[in-house]
């Protein structure tokens, strides 16, 4: 079965490649970069490396106070997308009007990376969506990115505040760093968090902060809004049904053969 996965993949690593122009900048113009909101007293949760097990926890922490977050989703790096749990959780963010987009397959940084298509196949296999946004790990990208973004009519987003999680900070580190930009009062916010992080056996959630950062902006008078919403954009290139054969997790781990 792993053999069958190794060669159907092979078959479309050859796909993707033939399928993207020689000259990129002739055939499509780059993909726009997002760094900040741009509506006033507007500020867009964003939530990267799921999809985790805290999602549930971090979707209600929105509805319960009627906000919108944006879900950057990874093929292939805490878990497997095709798994039966994340594929559940990648379902479930997207039935709940939550906004899902793409981190890449296996969270590499893309400026040392040829293009990867896998992710959002993954995306119209599981929900019947295709993202219209992505997210590059780190924030890193170049030319290259954004053409092949741009190819995929994409728009790429990074953030313009960090909640500290990622890097290890504490549940209180991170609440102070929500009170100091609350204080700065920027017209606007796009902030970068996790489902989930983990370190040397210590794990950081944001579901633990999240409840607190909203309170906060909602007290400031920010409206919590998807990364969509504050641009005025779809949040998907196009919906269609789900596909009724799955896949096996057994892909993921063919494709790492190739990623890794």
């Amino acid at each position: 079965m792993l053999l069958f996965y190794i060669l159907a993949f092979s078959l479309l690593i050859i796909t993707s490649t033939f399928a993207l122009p020689h000259n990129l900048e002739e055939r499509q113009q780059r993909a726009q970069v997002i760094t900040r909101c741009t509506v006033p007293n507007t500020e867009a949760l964003t939530f990267d490396d799921g999809p985790c097990k805290y999602i549930y926890d971090v979707i209600k922490a929105l509805k319960d106070s009627n906000a919108t977050g944006t879900f950057f989703f990874n093929g292939n790096n805490w878990g497997c997308i095709y798994g039966q749990e994340d594929a559940k959780r990648v379902k479930y963010a997207y039935e709940q009007k939550q906004q899902i987009a793409s981190h890449t397959w296996a969270h590499k940084n893309l400026t040392t990376l040829s293009a990867d298509q896998n992710v959002l196949e993954a995306f119209e296999r599981i929900t019947g969506a295709v993202p219209a946004f992505m997210r590059p790990p780190y924030g890193n990208y170049n030319t290259r990115v954004l053409d092949v973004a741009g190819i995929r009519k994409q728009t790429v987003v990074t953030w313009d505040f960090d909640s500290g999680d990622s890097t290890g900070a504490s549940v209180t580190k991170q609440k102070s760093l929500y009170d100091a930009v609350v204080k700065k009062h920027p017209s606007t916010i796009l902030s970068l968090a996790h489902e989930v992080h983990g370190k040397k056996f210590r794990m950081i959630v944001s579901y633990e902060v999240l409840p607190y950062a909203i309170k906060k902006l909602r007290g400031a008078g920010y409206k919590l809004v998807s990364v969509s919403e504050y641009l005025g954009k779809p949040a998907h290139q196009r919906v269609g049904k789900p596909s009724t054969r799955t896949m096996s997790s057994c892909f993921c781990n063919a494709m790492s053969i190739f990623v890794d």
